[in-house]
């Protein structure tokens, strides 16, 4: 069997306002932005490199908007992708370290949260795999 999670819905106010962040600030792919029918419209927005896309609209979900929390977008090396999204006027934390794995984190205009972790050390892999960090 096999499944893959290719689109992730967040839940926004205004859809403009949310698709203009996630492309001009963030640097997400603009798939589509449609309307099927009348009061549903879909704008499906992609991370550079990403398989997984996200999902902003009108008449989709009913999660308020700016409750989700916790996305996270993996990234090679976090210090240039921080500094990068900085310039591009996105808001994001100072970088922390929790054992060797990086994260920084950052919110839409709504409130939805997320976290950009940067990818783990091999050595840091290895060593919670063999159960030595334990």
């Amino acid at each position: 069997m096999e499944m893959r999670l290719e689109v992730v819905q967040v839940p926004v106010a205004d859809v403009d306002r949310a698709k203009s962040f996630y492309t001009e600030k963030l640097g997400f792919v603009l798939d589509h932005d449609v309307e099927y029918i009348p009061g549903m419209r879909v704008v499906q927005l992609t991370p550079p490199g990403s398989a997984a896309s996200i999902v902003i609209g009108t008449g989709m979900t009913s999660m308020t908007a700016g409750s989700l929390e916790g996305l996270q977008l993996v990234v090679s090396d976090l210090g240039a992708v921080r500094a990068e999204l900085l310039r591009r006027g996105a808001d994001i934390s100072e970088i922390q370290d929790m054992g060797g794995v990086q994260f920084a984190y950052f919110g839409d205009p709504d409130g939805n949260r997320w976290v950009l972790q940067g990818a783990t050390p091999p050595e840091v892999r290895d060593a919670h795999l063999d159960g030595s960090a334990s």
